[in-house]
């Protein structure tokens, strides 16, 4: 048996599971950590799901997400605040130090999420003023989430989603934004699948560890086709065209020794028995990351 014990399940990989039966899931197969999405979370409960998580003896590694806050309009700014800091009383409940935040993209595509849009927004594709609101909001939330105990971890998103959901796009640009803030305060999330492309993968993972800003370390798949809906392309590892074993010792050098989450989002596998979701990502970890971590 491999020791699974850093392995973390990001419930947005087993989709269809409510969370008590993630967290058995979970358990029965020797993970260390479960990384619950807000949408499980809220339908307990945030103090009834930290006490399952802790009860079933696991940690939690992360909770999804926060962010969403490049807009301009003084409503919405308020809004964006007020789920965050909301997000950071959930983290407190859940017990862990980590939010992961997908910061937004352009006002111009909210429509496409269903989130609140102004006429003026429709218009609005200045990427360079989004991506300062978004370092505004960041230091707008820095105090009340170090009040707290909680780290914003700005996940970069691979450059397919800027337009509508990450307006960082790199580990570099996301360090950029965190270097106006305690360590403690703000970190970055390696999520393989948005940044195994970057050319500067190696240099950026090193800086981010040199920086102590490493908050997560996720692991799924880039996966061809793409769907459809090229949300839901990601795949188990070793189904696509990610160099795990390279990466992983990259986040290895650095010193890393946090959960490592499995998060994928492919409408094939969400039809799959959570077992056997769960059973399958273990074994793929236990083959091509954790010999190199």
């Amino acid at each position: 048996m491999s020791d699974l014990s850093r392995l973390s399940l990001n419930t947005a990989t087993t989709k269809h599971l409510t969370l008590a039966e993630a967290i058995e899931v979970s358990v029965k197969h020797g993970l260390g950590a479960i990384g619950p999405w807000r949408d499980r979370v809220q339908e307990v409960g945030a103090e009834t799901a930290g006490r399952m998580i802790a009860d079933a003896g696991l940690r939690c590694s992360m909770l999804c997400r926060g962010g969403f806050m490049t807009g301009r309009d003084s409503a919405q700014i308020e809004r964006a605040l007020a789920d965050n800091r909301l997000a950071i009383d959930e983290c407190v409940a859940l017990g862990t130090t980590e939010l992961c935040l997908v910061v937004g993209g352009l006002p111009a595509a909210y429509g496409l999420l269903g989130l609140p849009q102004t006429d003026s927004d429709a218009d609005d594709k200045d990427l360079v003023a989004a991506r300062q609101r978004m370092a505004d909001r960041v230091g707008d939330l820095v105090p009340y989430a170090i009040e707290r105990g909680v780290r914003l971890a700005l996940e970069p998103m691979n450059p397919l989603f800027t337009a509508d959901r990450g307006v960082l796009t790199t580990i570099g640009q996301s360090l950029d934004v965190a270097a106006d803030h305690p360590a403690s305060a703000v970190g970055v999330v390696v999520d393989t699948y948005h940044v195994w492309w970057d050319p500067d993968l190696q240099a950026s993972i090193a800086r981010a560890g040199a920086e102590g800003r490493i908050s997560s370390y996720q692991v799924c798949d880039w996966s061809l086709p793409l769907q459809p809906n090229t949300l839901n392309s990601r795949g188990f590892m070793g189904d696509g065209f990610i160099d795990f074993p390279t990466i992983s010792g990259w986040v290895r050098d650095t010193g890393y020794v946090g959960d490592v989450e499995v998060e994928i989002f492919n409408e094939q596998i969400w039809a799959m028995p959570g077992d056997e979701i769960v059973g399958t990502m273990g074994q793929r970890y236990a083959e091509l990351v954790l010999p190199h971590l």
